[in-house]
């Protein structure tokens, strides 16, 4: 990847063997614990390329190993890209979790971006719903509701809902 000039930044697993090369120098008030040059493998089995492999303390003061390959960025931006991607990770946990994606239609940046701006879209009038009944069923229950009304007439949604506003 780095000879075909992709950038990445990940998280290095503890059994992996390093080399050091060189060490950079760490200001004492970031959280970057060790920032080196080093070459990962072993002597009969190592990448050709050298990497950054950082020392970071997460918010917990639990120790984790960054390796990239971009030296020309700061030690902290390094960790702030690494802790973004996380965030990111959670987003799509979130939407596995409550838009119910289970899997992508498409393979085109355009068709996830439409699936995705599609499953939001819907889980917002979902809540709009809940709100607007003042109900206390679960969105589960009115997503089965309106699953099961969907090709009804407009009629019975508006009686549906008037009934449910009544206490």
């Amino acid at each position: 990847m780095t000879d075909e000039g992709y950038f990445f930044v990940s998280r290095l697993n503890k059994s992996a063997v390093c080399r050091e090369v060189y060490s950079f120098s760490v200001s004492d008030e970031s959280t970057v614990l060790s920032d080196k040059m080093v070459y990962i493998g072993s002597t009969q089995n190592r990448c050709e390329n050298v990497y950054r492999l950082l020392e970071v303390a997460d918010t917990k003061g639990k120790i984790l190993r960054l390796i990239t390959n971009r030296f020309d960025l700061e030690p902290q931006e390094i960790s702030d890209i690494y802790r973004s991607r996380w965030n990111i990770e959670l987003f799509f946990k979130w939407l596995k979790q409550h838009v119910k994606i289970k899997h992508f239609y498409g393979a085109s940046e355009t068709a996830l971006q439409n699936q995705i701006y599609l499953a939001l879209i819907t889980y917002c009038l979902h809540v709009l719903i809940q709100l607007e009944m003042k109900s206390k069923k679960s969105l589960l229950q009115i997503t089965r509701w309106l699953k099961a009304a969907l090709w009804k007439p407009t009629y019975i949604w508006l009686h549906r809902f008037d009934r449910q506003k009544l206490p």
